[in-house]
């Protein structure tokens, strides 16, 4: 058996693609590709693949993580090269890696994800940093999910406006399997509508 980490990006011809169904997308993948995924054991054996962390639906992503466990040994030159020529649109591999198979669950490592939010709405540089500001300042930003109460500002790292271009914010927020922190709610904070902006994920980032 063999365990291959993949980096790769998720692009707008999958991006209303759920994660259940981009596990799907990924098993058909492989079996193109003539790689054997290894399954567990019991009576509903199921594809050995972890996500590093869930995307949500509409959002795209440059450098998502996957765990996937092979039933065979094969080097990573055939392995990218056999995955090449069957990956579907929407789906870009980066880079491949082995990793050890008593290595920890890779969803266990995530600290936090980056992410780039491109903003449609006419809004100036100087409107944004006062929203930003606004938000940063509060001593605590109460709000609800799944019916309980939870404080957003511990989960904000970061938020600022890309130096490149005045029209997207980049936002570091902790994802911690307890503690997620989400672009959509900051966001909503920030007084910007969801239809207003395209959302990339850009990194997960790893505790060591």
């Amino acid at each position: 058996m063999q365990r291959i980490r993949l980096t790769y990006s998720k692009g707008d011809e999958l991006k209303y693609t759920g994660n259940l169904d981009m596990m799907k997308v990924w098993e058909r993948t492989f079996r193109r590709a003539r790689l054997r995924i290894a399954y567990s054991q019991g009576f509903h054996p199921q594809p050995k693949i972890h996500q590093a962390l869930p995307l949500p639906l509409g959002f795209t992503s440059e450098n998502d993580l996957l765990d996937i466990w092979l039933a065979s040994e094969e080097n990573i030159e055939t392995i990218l090269t056999r995955l090449d020529s069957a990956l579907q649109p929407g789906v870009t591999i980066q880079s491949a890696q082995p990793v050890s198979l008593q290595s920890i669950p890779l969803q266990t490592r995530v600290s936090s994800a980056r992410y780039s939010v491109r903003i449609d709405q006419d809004k100036t540089p100087e409107d944004l940093t006062r929203r930003i500001e606004s938000f940063l300042s509060r001593q605590e930003c109460i709000r609800e999910r799944r019916g309980k109460q939870y404080d957003l500002m511990p989960l904000v790292e970061s938020i600022q406006i890309s130096e490149s271009d005045t029209h997207v914010l980049q936002m570091t927020l902790a994802a911690r399997p307890s503690a997620t922190g989400r672009p959509e709610e900051v966001l909503d904070e920030l007084g910007i509508s969801l239809q207003d902006v395209s959302i990339t994920r850009t990194e997960i980032l790893l505790s060591e």
